[in-house]
């Protein structure tokens, strides 16, 4: 490949989705096509960043560092950081993802991306996007997440929101190590009810018989995720669906479903409460409006929680508790799919999936802002208008939009109907626009910020597929799939009249025009698909050559508008191999092929050949073009540049004279079907592509490189064809202006065409104007005709109009032709059969009868292959279930009923037996064969005892053994197991076959026996048929009208009448075949020729007049015998009778007696046969219904063994279904603890490798402690040369530390929610710096101690910087210390927990292994059992645990009871007799113990006694006359010592006796003196008391007062102290006996010797 040049994207408009985010404060970025589009909000300036690859899959920014993420879509996708505003690339991360990513976060808390691939792995992963690396992943644990969310507050939490779930990852780190933990979300169920979290092992389903429980996974065979996604399903119904999720300051998660609930989950515990439930009756008032709308997005403010719902509602919540109120409401005009802040939480941005970006400052406004409006709906074309050089696109949705080159959007025109294609005139300002419904709207362009629609028409019913201008500007042609190519003047002075129109051969894939300006020639080259057949491997290239001159003579066009071959030139060309789309040249076609994905160069031949024989072309170039197509072609105005574009998205420029030097653009995304138009710019420089699914316009600039010849060129004929139109566009562009706007009187004048205007009229639709604007209704009723059939519709009209007069007159003919043909018929219905004509023969147009025949019987064949088909149908759907149901069967389900009873009895419908069950049941049959002659003699001995003991007893007890009444009917097979020795699966298998092969016997033997009696009731009723013949005869005899019973076969008693059907049974007249009625007419025939045969006959003819008419001699009846009266009673009366008439007439009347007496005992005799006849019909169906009744209760026996033989095949298949999980549930069981020994396994590996990270990291961090507090003793060393006192001063400044404000700059004014964000562990960022920050202050000189050397204090500054890095490295190393300490404990947690559940699972397998092995001991037997032989106190007693026991064992236990009953009587009277002396014994007993209860009272009271030391030594002494003679020297001791004692204390006192009666004998002799005194003393005491009390009453009545208040307060003082103290004394009193107490010994602490 040799490059020409460059392309480069000049701008872009579209949406492609809601995704918006934020890069930094005033700049958004969203995705468009194959571009990312950055969008300034202040400015409204753009910039774009195009995809690396074929397209931009997830994406995601964050605008607090200016980092934006995205994916591209190819196979194995990389992602690609980005930083802005430089736009530069800082990493990409090549994952292991196959096809794509679903979505991309960002961290706020460090260099983190989190990802999650789509299938087939579904991987989430977490990646340093600053190293490449990933730090963890999770294969297959995002299979539904369309978004993932970090935490704020906490990049160690990862949301990932999934259609129906929302999954917690916790980023467990240890050091360098990190593994994602997912905690799934319980979500409420779709009433708002908050379900338990259930384990799945706890839903299991309890069998009938035994006590294991078998779950769900094992009974359905499946294992590992089936099993549990099923289990899954079982246990939990409808959730809600989560659409919106935002976390809290607190790092609670906020939910919204589109249910309209909203819940709050914590992430720690997984706790989810319903915040807000729209089925509540009492909702607030002001929360009404929360019911109506489901939750689009949630994003937190400093207020609340912002809730977008819609129909374009935004909220503003403040949420306290459970308690929600609405601050704030908005309306937009557009539904808001997404809701985000901008990094200073200023800005709140919402964004929709139509295209609109509404911002809201609430600093500002408080309304919301239209920022952004690039409509929704996917371009469909788009085209250059060379006047003013703008550009036109048009969307799906009919949106006409005009963009100046810079990409701004000038104006914009609803045209209110879906639109396919677009094309700007080159001669005026307008625009062509093709629909869907098939119309051609012709739009102004002159006022940018207002076009208008000024003319329509219609001309197909399909979409309109091209529209194309010449160069030049003459014609507009369109095509369509109906391969009509209609040219239309382009000029807007001829009033957009269509010319004519040409029918090409085959739909048109392709349309393009070529205008050759020597030659005043438009060339126009259609490519078409060929029709012929099913051959699609070749095309049509049709050359249509139209002179450039105006086509306005009369001979252009037929009457239809159909252009003439003198004006239109065809030449048809034929290409071997399919092509997709083509372009004309000059003297050349490029075309590009699909099937080779290659691009093709054809050259026109010298000689032209018409439409009848097509010219094969072969490429005369061929070049690699798309990989993946259909592509579409583009020629450059100057010819010399070829554009192509397909759905890899690529624009592809080529050189048309080489076609190998190219320059190409992924302008597109591949996965959304890559471009769908292109188109070049008047100067071919600039080029226009729409994308097919992206909803994006893509411009982009061609750069050809120095020395090329293409700018040249490309300018030069730009200049050329514009100062060539000029004229033309100063001529028509302002009869375009003047144009009236297209309105719906405007339409009326012209629904009948012109025949003076140019051979045409354009008859248009009618619209309806919806604004005087813009707004238009543009799509006409889909029976409103087309021009061509308004074209064709005139010519009729004319056609009618000029040849009324002959129309007329033939009518006026034919009716006179009718009259006469009338009256022709009318007289040929009267003529003779052998003179009448046929019908047929009146009729003049045989040919029209013929014809009308032939449809008739055309339609007939068809309707009659339908009716035969469908009869063919239903006849094989009888044999098939004949087959099936009827054939197949062995024996019918037949019934017999009674004849005097609704009583039934019915057979056994039963089937033939397959050779596969008879095959199993002789291979059954065989091993029991060999398994009981390997029995051994002692229990053929033993089984020949127990058949000796009675034939009755031995009966019923076989079929009570046995489970079933088959024995006593004779129909048990001898193969069958006994009961008691079914232990092995095969054994029950056997034994339900044998179980079959009986049930299958007693049917066929109860059908025999019905079979039998079937036959009797058959005879029965023909002896009863006949019967009733001759009792018919009777009735007939004795003329007697009577109802004779008629029993019959009902249905039921006879099933194969269902399959025949009579001919009674058809009501309507039967249709027969052709052959059929050949075959009625021959028997017919066949039967007039027998009967005129027999006509004939003259043998039978003299035989019968031989015997007077009868063959047989009948015998004569006797009651219609009658005697003729004589001829005299009828011709004579009786008075004229003689003597011989009267004896004549005497003879009759006794002829007459006579015969009455016959008749009367012939009537007699004829009664008693007839009463006799109905007696025995009686008499017989009765004794038939007794039959039948017996029959019945047989019939009830057989059941009862039928359903008893069922019903142990049922137990049987049972016990073995429930084998079968247990073996399936112990395998489960074994896998489950497999997985979990190896899990373990690794748990332990995981746990010792770490432990030996901790401890080496320990190691470390103790070796940086220990360093850090070498530098706190090594200060005074440092400074050793420095006076002490400034030591100490600067000690005291290496300790000190400055305080490192977070930044917070008026905190309560700060919007941001998450200003308090919490840095998790060792990721701590910038912490060192922001404290060597701070550390800068302190450092400043001014801090400088007075008199310090600056020297020192930089030496200082040093060390202590040093210090202070040294700290914040420990107490770095010491948050990842706790953090490796923290994942250790949880990797030992989940190794305990693994451990427990191997426990567990050994438990249950244990207790498996227990059950099974019961179940194989206790075998569920039937036993069949008589009523009264079993009877329970407790009829609702559980029969677990009873016991099957054989009557000669319950029989020996009654012996063996009565036996002891009787030893028990005889030792109970033994017991009477010694029981009188027990009662004297128990007496004596009871006296000796109260004796004992009262000598332990006593020895209780000596034991508490309190004795003194001596009386302890007295009782412990053992030497008691030793201790007496002691204690006797003793006290007389202390008796002569106390005497002695004694008598110097009475000498003492005496002396002391003298010494106080001298005293006393002063004392009184004073007092005698002062006795004397005292009267005088007396008076003047009174004297002054008077004189003080009258001087100084009242100050002394204060002061005692005052005495006495303080004297009582004292009083009261000392009272509460002494109480106090009192109690005090009290308690020390109690204390000193309860310490004595302890201490205090009692006598059963003595010891003796």
């Amino acid at each position: 490949m040799v490059a020409i040049g460059s392309l480069e994207v000049r701008w872009i408009q579209g949406f492609t989705n809601s995704t918006v985010h934020f890069v930094d404060n005033d700049t958004v970025c969203y995705t468009c096509g194959n571009h990312i589009c950055f969008l300034n909000l202040e400015t409204k300036s753009k910039s774009l960043l195009q995809g690396p690859g074929r397209g931009i899959g997830a994406f995601t920014a964050r605008g607090t560092s200016g980092i934006f993420a995205f994916s591209e879509q190819r196979l194995s996708p990389s992602i690609f950081v980005h930083v802005f505003p430089e736009l530069h690339m800082k990493n990409e991360l090549k994952g292991t993802a196959q096809l794509d990513y679903t979505s991309l976060a960002l961290s706020d808390g460090g260099p983190y991306l989190g990802c999650c691939s789509s299938l087939p792995d579904h991987t989430i992963t977490v990646w340093n996007w600053e190293t490449a690396e990933p730090i963890c992943t999770q294969p297959q644990a995002g299979k539904d997440v369309i978004s993932l969310v970090f935490n704020p507050m906490n990049w160690l939490q990862l949301c990932a929101l999934g259609t129906a779930s929302i999954t917690v990852w916790n980023i467990e780190k240890s050091a360098s190590l990190h593994v994602l933990k997912p905690c799934v979300v319980q979500l409420p169920a779709t009433d708002g009810s908050l379900a338990e979290r259930s384990n799945c092992q706890t839903y299991t389903v309890k069998p009938p018989h035994f006590g294991q429980k078998i779950p769900p996974s094992t009974i359905s065979r499946l294992e590992g995720n089936k099993a549990e996604n099923i289990v899954t399903k079982l246990t939990s119904g409808a959730r809600l669906t989560p659409t919106a999720i935002c976390w809290t300051a607190t790092s609670d998660l906020f939910v919204g479903c589109a249910e309209g609930y909203l819940f709050l989950v914590n992430p720690e515990n997984l706790s989810v409460s319903v915040l807000f439930n729209p089925t509540t009756p009492d909702v607030a008032p002001e929360l009404a409006d929360l019911r109506q709308s489901s939750f689009q997005d949630l994003t937190l403010n400093k207020n609340g929680v912002v809730a977008v719902g819609k129909d374009g509602v935004v909220q503003c919540m403040q949420i306290k508790g459970t308690q929600i109120d609405i601050t704030q409401t908005w309306q937009i005009e557009e539904t808001a799919t997404a809701a985000i802040y901008s990094p200073n939480y200023e800005t709140l941005l919402l964004s929709s999936n139509t295209g609109q970006i509404y911002v809201l400052n609430s600093i500002r406004s408080d309304k919301f802002v239209k920022v952004l409006d690039v409509l929704s709906g996917n371009f469909v074309a788009a085209a250059w208008s060379h006047a003013k050089n703008l550009c036109v696109s048009v969307r799906d949705s009919g949106e006409l939009q005009l963009w100046t080159v810079d990409g701004v959007c000038l104006g914009s025109l609803t045209l209110q109907a879906e639109v396919t294609s677009v094309a700007c005139c080159p001669i005026a300002q307008y625009a062509a626009v093709g629909t869907t419904s098939g119309n051609i709207l012709f739009v102004d362009l002159n006022r940018e910020q207002e076009p208008r629609l000024v003319h329509q028409v219609q001309l197909y019913h399909s979409p309109v597929d091209h529209l194309v201008f010449d160069q030049e500007g003459h014609y507009l042609l369109t095509g369509a799939s109906d391969s009509h190519i209609y040219v239309i003047d382009a000029k807007p002075s001829k009033k957009f009249s269509i010319i004519g129109y040409t029918v090409v051969p085959g739909p048109i894939l392709s349309l393009s025009t070529q205008c050759v300006r020597d030659g005043e020639q438009v060339k126009v080259l259609a490519l078409c698909t060929r029709q012929e057949g099913n051959n699609h491997d070749s095309s049509l290239l049709t050359l249509l050559s139209l002179p450039a001159k105006d086509l306005t003579g009369p001979d252009c066009v037929d009457r239809h508008g159909c252009l003439s071959p003198h004006v239109l030139k065809v030449s048809t060309y034929e290409v071997t191999h399919p092509l997709e789309s083509c372009v004309l040249g000059v003297s050349e076609i490029f075309a590009y092929c699909h099937r080779k994905k290659t691009l093709q160069r054809f050259q026109f031949p010298q000689d032209t050949h018409g439409p009848s024989s097509p010219q094969v072309l072969q490429p005369e170039l061929e070049v690699k073009g798309h990989p993946l197509g259909p592509a579409s072609l583009a020629l450059s105005p100057h010819q010399l540049w070829l554009a192509s574009v397909g759905q890899d998205g690529l624009l592809c420029i080529r050189e048309t004279a080489s076609m190998d030097r190219y320059m190409e653009l992924q302008c597109h995304p591949c996965r959304l079907a890559g471009v769908r138009s292109v188109t070049f710019s008047a100067d071919g420089l600039t080029l226009l592509t729409a994308g097919c699914k992206d909803g994006s316009l893509v411009c982009t600039n061609v750069r050809i490189k120095a020395g090329e010849a293409g700018v040249k060129k490309s300018a030069q004929y730009s200049q050329a064809t514009a100062r060539f139109l000029k004229n033309i566009f100063n001529t028509e562009n302002p009869v375009l202006v003047d144009l009236p706007a297209w309105r719906q009187e405007s339409c009326l004048g012209s629904e009948k065409p012109k025949e003076s205007e140019v051979s045409s009229g354009a008859e248009t639709v009618d619209v309806s104007e919806q604004d005087e604007s813009s707004n238009v209704l543009l799509s006409a009723p889909p029976s409103h005709p087309t021009w061509l059939e308004g074209r064709r519709q005139a010519v009729m009209e004319e056609e009618n109009e000029k040849y009324s007069e002959k129309k007329e007159n033939l009518r006026k003919t034919m009716r006179e032709l009718r009259g006469a043909i009338q009256e022709m018929l009318c007289e040929n219905e009267t003529l003779p059969a052998n003179e009448r004509l046929a019908q047929k023969e009146f009729n003049l147009d045989l040919e029209d009868q013929r014809h009308q025949a032939a449809v008739v019987e055309q339609e007939v064949t068809r309707v009659r292959k339908e009716i035969e088909w469908e009869i063919l149908e239903k006849c094989y759907l009888r044999d098939v279930l004949k087959k099936e149901c009827w054939d197949s069967v062995k024996v019918k389900g037949r019934a017999i009923k009674a004849f005097h009873s609704e009583r039934e009895v019915k057979n056994y419908p039963l089937k033939e037996r397959t050779e596969k069950e008879v095959k199993e049941l002789r291979k059954v049959e065989n091993i029991r064969k060999i398994e009981m002659a390997a029995c051994t003699k002692s229990s053929n001995t033993s089984i020949l005892k127990e058949e000796e003991q009675g034939e009755e007893d031995n009966t019923a007890e076989k079929a009570a053994v046995s489970g079933s009444f088959s024995t006593q009917f004779g129909y048990s097979n001898p193969h069958i197991y006994d009961q008691f020795s079914l232990n092995t699966t095969e054994q029950r298998i056997n034994q339900i076959v044998l179980l079959q092969d009986v049930i299958y016997g007693i049917k066929m033997a109860f059908n025999t026996e019905f079979e039998g009696l079937h036959r009797q009731k058959v005879q029965e009723l023909n002896r009863v048929r006949e019967r009733n013949k001759l009792i018919s005869a009777i009735l007939l005899e004795l003329d007697i009208q009577q109802q004779l019973w008629e029993p019959s076969l009902t249905v039921s008693e006879w099933p194969e009448r269902l399959l025949t059907v009579d001919d009674t049974e058809i009501k309507s007249e039967k249709c027969l075949t052709p052959e059929q009625r050949k075959e009625e007419e021959r028997k017919k025939l066949e039967e007039q020729r027998r009967l005129a045969s027999k006509e004939d006959d003259c043998r039978d003819r003299a035989l019968d007049n031989m015997m007077d008419g009868a063959l047989e001699v009948k015998k004569e009846d006797i009651l219609r015998m009658e005697v003729p009266p004589p001829e005299l009673v009828l011709t004579k009366p009786e008075i004229q009778w003689t003597e011989e008439e009267k004896k004549v007439y005497k003879q009759y009347e006794k002829k007459t007696k006579d015969l009455s007496e016959r008749k009367e005992k012939y009537r007699k005799l004829m009664e008693t046969e007839m009463k006799r006849l109905q007696a025995a019909t009686r008499d017989a169906t009765k004794k038939f219904d007794e039959t039948l009744t017996k029959q019945f209760e047989k019939k009830i026996k057989f059941e009862m063994a039928v359903y008893q033989g069922k019903l142990q095949i049922a137990q049987l298949v049972c016990a073995v279904l429930l084998e079968e999980e247990m073996r399936n549930r112990e395998l489960e069981l074994m896998l489950k603890l497999e997985k979990l020994l190896a899990h373990k396994e690794e748990l332990e590996e995981e746990v010792k490798l770490r432990e030996e990270d901790v401890e080496l990291f320990h190691e470390t961090y103790d070796t940086v402690v220990a360093e850090d507090k070498i530098l706190d003793k090594e200060f005074r060393k440092e400074f050793c040369d420095v006076p002490a006192q400034i030591v100490d001063h600067l000690y005291k400044l290496f300790k000190r530390r400055p305080r490192v404000q977070k930044l917070r700059t008026q905190t309560d004014n700060n919007p941001n929610p998450f200003r308090d964000q919490r840095l998790c562990g060792s990721q701590a960022p910038d912490a060192l710096g922001k404290m060597l920050k701070a550390m800068e202050e302190l450092d400043a000189p001014e801090n400088k101690p007075e008199g310090l050397n600056p020297s020192i204090w930089e030496r200082f500054c040093l060390v202590r910087r040093t210090k202070t890095e040294s700290e914040q490295k420990v107490k770095v190393k010491a948050l990842a210390l706790a953090e490796m300490q923290a994942f250790l404990q949880k990797r030992r947690d989940e190794n305990e927990a693994a451990e427990q559940e191997i426990k567990n699972l050994s438990d249950e397998r244990e207790s498996l292994y227990k059950e099974k092995n019961h179940a194989q001991i206790n075998i569920m037997v039937q036993v069949v059992l008589k009523q009264g032989h079993v009877s329970t106190a407790d009829v609702t007693a559980e029969d677990s645990d009873f016991i099957l026991l054989h009557r000669s064992v319950v029989e020996e236990l009654n012996k063996t009871i009565r036996m002891l009953g009787e030893q028990k009587i005889a030792s109970m009277v033994e017991c009477k007799d010694f029981r009188k002396g027990t009662m004297q014994l128990e007496w004596e007993h009871k006296m000796i113990r109260a004796q004992i209860e009262d000598l332990n009272t006593k020895a209780r009271d000596i034991q508490t006694l309190r004795l003194s030391e001596e009386q302890r030594d007295y009782l412990n002494e053992t030497d008691r006359e030793g201790l007496v003679s002691k204690q006797v020297s003793t006290l007389a001791k202390t008796i002569d010592f106390q005497e002695m004692t004694h008598q110097h204390n009475v000498q003492k006192r005496m002396k002391e006796i003298e010494h106080l009666n001298k005293q006393a004998a002063k004392k009184a002799q004073r007092n005698k003196i002062l006795e004397q005194q005292h009267p005088g003393m007396r008076v003047i005491v009174a004297e002054r008391r008077h004189i003080h009390d009258s001087a100084d009453s009242e100050e002394n009545l204060a002061a005692t007062t005052e005495d006495s208040f303080r004297v009582i307060a004292q009083q009261k003082k000392l009272k509460d102290f002494t109480r106090a103290q009192m109690e005090d004394l009290v308690f020390l009193e109690s204390e000193l006996e309860r310490l004595r107490m302890r201490s205090f010994p009692s006598l059963d602490q003595l010891k003796h010797n």
